[in-house]
């Protein structure tokens, strides 16, 4: 899998640095939450690495277009989804600032995932915004919503019912199901 930075330096010449991976939005007042250990703590200066059918470089809006089965690593971060815009400045050297992605959008670290129709990473705020049928799975847990906001600094996830947009499957509820340790 070739890196983002690689493909971009063979795309045009400019000196490059490692890239960041993270996420917007602010959280939700009188969400449901549930720590996210697995997405937490995660290393924002791991290079990214992508996969896609298709690559876009449109240069004069600063931004490259991933289609077609497109998978983003950064370190044992995944994201999977069919489209992901990356929206990045360059004064002197590539900085990714955002990644917005659509397409049944997959999240995975560990033993734990998030999906969501849309998810969208402000790499300056280290959040991942998830928004449109939203599901976070660890192991057997399990909670649904309409929109997520995961803090990868302090691992923290918080759910809400209303995804802003079209209704969620809760009907603006979040619901879920957690284990309980067995009894001996």
């Amino acid at each position: 899998m070739m890196t983002f930075a690689q493909a971009l330096r063979q795309a045009r010449p400019f000196r490059l640095f490692a890239l960041g991976f993270a996420g917007t939005a602010a959280l939700v007042a009188g969400a449901q939450q549930l720590s996210a250990q697995g997405l937490g703590s995660h290393n924002s200066n791991a290079p990214v690495n992508y996969a896609a059918d298709r690559i876009e470089l449109q240069d004069r809006q600063n931004r490259v277009v991933l289609s077609g089965n497109v998978v983003i690593n950064q370190g044992d971060l995944t994201v999977r989804s069919a489209r992901t815009t990356v929206a990045y400045t360059n004064a002197g050297e590539l900085r990714i600032q955002r990644i917005d992605a659509t397409g049944g959008v997959n999240v995975a670290r560990g033993n734990e995932s998030a999906r969501g129709d849309v998810a969208i990473y402000d790499f300056n705020k280290r959040i991942i915004t998830m928004v449109g049928n939203v599901a976070l799975r660890r192991g057997s847990d399990t909670l649904n919503g309409g929109r997520m906001v995961i803090d990868l600094d302090t691992g923290l996830s918080s759910i809400d019912g209303r995804s802003g947009g079209s209704g969620s499957s809760g009907g603006g509820r979040v619901t879920g199901s957690f284990s309980v340790p067995k009894k001996n």
